[in-house]
This record gives structure tokens, C-alpha cells and sequence, in this order.
């Protein structure tokens, strides 16, 4: 099993290009399609952490999910800020194709890998007002649930926590004490796009290895995540 990840591929929902933001995102999800094609395997693992697509309703949601869900490999999905189709998790959870799975408040089990995440917020100090400090505050509980319910799976299975805001700068830890605590091997994140990937952080930080993964930023391409030294 290979494990890979890409985040905000941010489906046209039909009526809603991605060119509008640059040249560069022309036909972005033929890109995409074509290297996931040649990559990705029946068995391996694609990682998706949110923004999905543009559809403000699951209804509408239901042709970017299954374009999707065709591909190759075994999909896991978190909700990101753009995701309005996400409802009720059932609900969702009901509409998905078989082999995508969708993550909330709890985690699950793969081939002996553990996959747990919360969508995240904005991290102080650049959270502004009461909005946001509550917001940050609900997410770091949500974290902490789909942690606790990952070692509830295993205690000490290798543990990939998914986030759509970014955990982490260089100037504010966010939510890496979590991580941290529950002894996270690496943490995929998207959010970011255009100049801001240029502060995304990056690398190793206490054990934890922090990959960035919004389409844009990787080129169109998927992102191998190391389940291992290799």
C-alpha cells in the first residue's frame, strides 16, 4: 500500500472553472486525473483534506464526488471551509462510492495505519475576534476526539492526522501539541494557495512531519506521503 494525499482540488461544481484564479488551474483536474492514473493503485491510499468541491449542496456535490470516486485507491475525505455541501455526516457518509470514506469528529483503520483529523481554524495570534477564538476552540475538541478515537483503534499503530487550515506556522505551534500528544507520525494539510504556500511550514517538528498539500502548490500532482524510511 502506498499512501498519497492532495487537498482543495475544488471541483467546478458544474458551472464554477478554476481559471478564474490563473491561468495555471486550466483543465486542473485533467491534470490531476492523469497523473492519479498512472500512480495510484486499487489498494493504496488517497488522502483529500477538504474543499472539495464549489456545491453548496450534497445534491449538487454528487457528480464532483463520483469523478472522485472512480479513481483508483481507497479515498479519504475531510471537510474543508469551502466544503457547504457537507451536512450531516451520515448523510454523507450514505452518498459516498464504495472505498471513500469520509472523516468527523472520529477516526479509522487501514492496513494497520490509523487516519484521524478535524477541519481547524484559523491560529492565533491571527485569530481576530470572539468568532474565531470560539471556532479554534471547537476544533482543537474535535482534533482531540478523532486522536482519542484513533487510540482507541490501536495505542501504537502509525497515526496520519489530516487537517484542512494549516496546524502550524513557524511563528505559532496551533494545534502540534495534539499531534504530539498522541504521538502523530505526519500531518497533512491544505487551505493554502498562490503566495501564502510560500509560508507554509513544512518538514519534521517534534516527531511530526508536516506535508502540504493544495493542488496548486504540488503542481497538479499527487503527493507520496512515507509510510516508512525509504
Amino acid at each position: 500500500m502506498a499512501l498519497f494525499a492532495i487537498s482543495d482540488l475544488h471541483l467546478p461544481a458544474r458551472e464554477k472553472p478554476m481559471d478564474v484564479f490563473g491561468a495555471h488551474w486550466e483543465n486542473h483536474f485533467a491534470r490531476i486525473r492523469e497523473d492519479w492514473l498512472r500512480r495510484v493503485g486499487e489498494e493504496d491510499v488517497v488522502l483529500l483534506p477538504g474543499d472539495l468541491t464549489w456545491a453548496m449542496r450534497l445534491e449538487d456535490a454528487l457528480e464532483d464526488i463520483a469523478r472522485v470516486g472512480e479513481l483508483p485507491g481507497r479515498k479519504i475525505i475531510l471537510r474543508g471551509n469551502h466544503d457547504y455541501w457537507w451536512s450531516a455526516i451520515g448523510r454523507v457518509r450514505r452518498a459516498l462510492p464504495q472505498g471513500m470514506y469520509a472523516l468527523q469528529n472520529d477516526a479509522m483503520e487501514l492496513d494497520g495505519v490509523l487516519y484521524a483529523g478535524s477541519r481547524g481554524w484559523t491560529l492565533p495570534p491571527y485569530a481576530q475576534d470572539a468568532d474565531d477564538a470560539r471556532i479554534y476552540a471547537r476544533e482543537r475538541l474535535r482534533l482531540e476526539m478523532s486522536l482519542k478515537h484513533a487510540r482507541s483503534l490501536s495505542p501504537d499503530a502509525p497515526l496520519v492526522v489530516m487537517a484542512h487550515y494549516p496546524p502550524l506556522t513557524e511563528c505559532c505551534v496551533g494545534v502540534s501539541d495534539l499531534l504530539e500528544a498522541y504521538g502523530a507520525r505526519a500531518c497533512v494539510y491544505g487551505h493554502l494557495h498562490g503566495a501564502a504556500l510560500s509560508g507554509a511550514f513544512r518538514g519534521e517538528r517534534n516527531g511530526v512531519t508536516y506535508y502540504q498539500a493544495s493542488c496548486d502548490g504540488l503542481g497538479f500532482k499527487l503527493l507520496r506521503i512515507p509510510l516508512k524510511e525509504e
